[in-house]
């Protein structure tokens, strides 16, 4: 049964989150230091909880962390980099109730792969959250009133399933809008496989298209690149913190808990579709619900990563 909340495409982080009390939960927000991470970690933090801003750039982390000031912590975290995210995870001590896979890259324009030879956005808006969540399962599960993870998609998933047979661009010619596609419709399978695996554990995960919204995200797209991408697009542009809600929403709202494996837009849960809408936004495919792909994905990702 599908899901509505009473929010939608204009609703902000801060209106999702208002008389919502995190004093004593703790959160983790990717990618924290800029776009709707900043404004994710700041709603968060807003409403109590004590949030750390896992990023690159520690500068950057830290202007963030002093702006939200007092329940924002930094800590670095470089996700294409297996050591990195083994480095963070060690790191952790106790409890976590809230883990929101933000950060991510998109459509970067030549081929590029991580030392492990992952194609570079699957490695870091998929693998590297994967390896993440898998490090903290121990702390997810100590949470004592259960414990939500938020993955962070896109319409983009609706450009590519999963490619199984040639992941990183091997064998077929490289695209960086099929790249990111296909990295974006891992996002949403994982959130479907962790909350099958996990929910005995009071962990639920869910993903979300936070809507268009300009930020650094899009540094590796032409100016011309992105004329044409809202020139030939349905999607309405927002606001950072119209982009964080559906994010926040996810992570907060009594309205979720024990509630997973769903994809949300516009803070509602979106309809299921078939093929790619005209305009190229809106709804979930089918594809990336899919429990056996859900599974698979998961088996993969184990070997990828050697685990």
């Amino acid at each position: 049964m599908s899901i509505a909340l009473n929010f939608g495409f204009a609703s902000t982080a801060a209106e999702v989150v208002d008389g919502i009390d995190l004093t004593g939960k703790r959160a983790i927000v990717t990618g924290a230091a800029s776009g709707i991470g900043i404004e994710t970690a700041r709603a968060l933090a807003g409403a109590g909880a004590e949030v750390t801003l896992a990023v690159r750039n520690l500068e950057a982390g830290e202007r963030t962390a002093a702006e939200i000031g007092d329940g924002a912590r930094v800590a670095p975290l470089e996700l294409a980099d297996p050591a990195s995210v083994d480095a963070f995870v060690a790191a952790w001590d106790g409890p976590l109730d809230i883990l929101v896979n933000n950060a991510g890259v998109m459509a970067i324009a030549e081929l590029q792969t991580n030392a492990a030879g992952h194609e570079l956005q699957f490695a870091t808006n998929h693998l590297g959250h994967f390896q993440l969540a898998l490090g903290l399962h121990e702390a997810l599960a100590a949470a004592s009133d259960g414990a939500r993870i938020v993955s962070v998609s896109s319409s983009a998933h609706l450009r590519s399933p999963i490619v199984w047979d040639d992941i990183h661009f091997a064998f077929r010619p490289y695209d960086p809008w099929l790249a990111y596609g296909q990295s974006k419709t891992a996002n949403v399978l994982f959130a479907v496989e962790a909350t099958r695996r996990w929910a005995a554990d009071g962990i639920s995960a869910n993903a979300l298209m936070p809507g268009g919204i300009m930020t650094n995200l899009q540094r590796h797209v032409s100016q011309e690149g992105m004329q044409q991408l809202r020139a030939g697009s349905s999607l309405k542009f927002k606001t950072p913190e119209q982009g964080a809600a559906t994010s926040v929403l996810l992570a907060t709202s009594p309205a979720l808990e024990g509630v997973g494996g769903r994809y949300f837009e516009d803070c509602n849960e979106a309809p299921v579709v078939d093929r790619r809408p005209e305009g190229g936004a809106g709804g979930v495919a089918r594809y990336a619900l899919d429990p056996a792909g859900a599974e698979r994905l998961w088996e993969v990702s184990l070997e990828l990563l050697g685990r």
